[in-house]
């Protein structure tokens, strides 16, 4: 699928949209899956076929199941909600790439700490008023000032994964 996007502002459609992660805990033999609940965010589409725009995560929604573990992420071991509500990613760039690929690169911004992000997403479904996209990467929660790990439980790298669907902006 080869389509060409059109410029202007985009904004994600947030009830078609969503943003999880997973990890492996107790020594690698559970995996921890959840969703956030508020996702937010907005791009554009320059004249040149390039994008830049911003996602935000409500990083208070997440939710795992399991409410007192979800309480334990929002807490200074994790999240730290309380001082750092919302995990961004600014796109500085996106280009289309081969195929259906998208390349993305920009900073992810987790409990106020920023590192660059760099990440291939698939362009699903496109028209003229929406377009989406898949995406699935990695992520080091050690870079993030996420650290705690109880007798060694957590370790290894956190999966995010997306489907982002973007509506043209009225304005």
């Amino acid at each position: 699928m080869t389509v060409a996007v059109e410029t202007g502002v985009w904004q994600l459609d947030t009830t078609a949209s969503a943003v999880a992660l997973r990890h492996k805990t107790i020594w690698g033999l559970v995996t921890v899956k959840g969703t956030f609940g508020a996702v937010g965010g907005q791009g554009e589409v320059r004249p040149d076929g390039s994008a830049t725009g911003t996602l935000t995560l409500d990083a208070a929604t997440l939710d795992t199941k399991n409410k007192k573990r979800d309480e334990h992420l929002r807490s200074a071991d994790f999240f730290d909600t309380a001082n750092h509500p919302e995990i961004t990613f600014a796109v500085r760039s996106a280009k289309a790439g081969a195929g259906d690929t998208v390349e993305v690169s920009g900073q992810l911004t987790v409990r106020g700490i920023s590192r660059p992000q760099t990440l291939t997403a698939r362009l699903a479904g496109a028209d003229a008023d929406a377009l989406t996209l898949d995406t699935e990467f990695t992520v080091d929660r050690a870079e993030f000032g996420l650290g705690w790990n109880q007798m060694g439980m957590i370790r290894g790298l956190t999966t995010v994964s997306a489907t982002l669907r973007f509506v043209r902006s009225a304005v």
